[in-house]
């Protein structure tokens, strides 16, 4: 049996603000909402086994000029199906996944609360102790990753 995980853990969660921005999660019914449409697999990964209740996230604007964490959600219900993958009607639908053995899942986040200003990518390339973050290192595309407790802090104090 695995051993129980007593420490908060941090994650970062990048969307373009044109396809789901953080007010968007904001005006969500209950400022919540499923965080659906993940087509990556260790992206897919991270969600199921490793995002619990009660962990922290930062929400990143990509694609977008300029790219910035914007905002902090929690997560508010661990790994569970992600059923758009089994409509045919929704962009995300994947064939190959079937309701008895789901490929993807997702995870349920909520707004906490908006940033007073973005935190750019440039800004954060700038700060010391993040030069390891996952979202810094070149080629990281991923839209769900880790940030270590240390990078959290930093962030959160700049």
């Amino acid at each position: 049996m695995p051993a129980a995980r007593s420490a908060r853990r941090y994650w970062l969660v990048k969307s373009e603000p044109d396809s789901f921005s953080f007010h968007d999660l904001l005006a969500a019914k209950g400022r919540t909402t499923c965080w659906d449409g993940v087509r990556n697999y260790q992206a897919r990964n991270t969600m199921r086994d490793d995002m619990k209740k009660g962990d922290l996230v930062f929400f990143y604007h990509s694609s977008t000029d300029p790219a910035a964490i914007v905002g902090i959600a929690e997560v508010t219900r661990e790994a569970y199906p992600d059923h758009t993958a089994l409509d045919p009607a929704d962009s995300h639908f994947d064939p190959k996944s079937k309701a008895e053995s789901p490929t993807w899942w997702m995870v349920d986040l909520k707004a906490v609360t908006t940033l007073a200003q973005p935190i750019t990518l440039a800004q954060l390339r700038g700060v010391k102790g993040l030069e390891k973050m996952v979202l810094l290192q070149k080629g990281s595309r991923l839209s769900v990753q880790p940030v270590s407790g240390k990078e959290w802090e930093i962030i959160t104090l700049l």
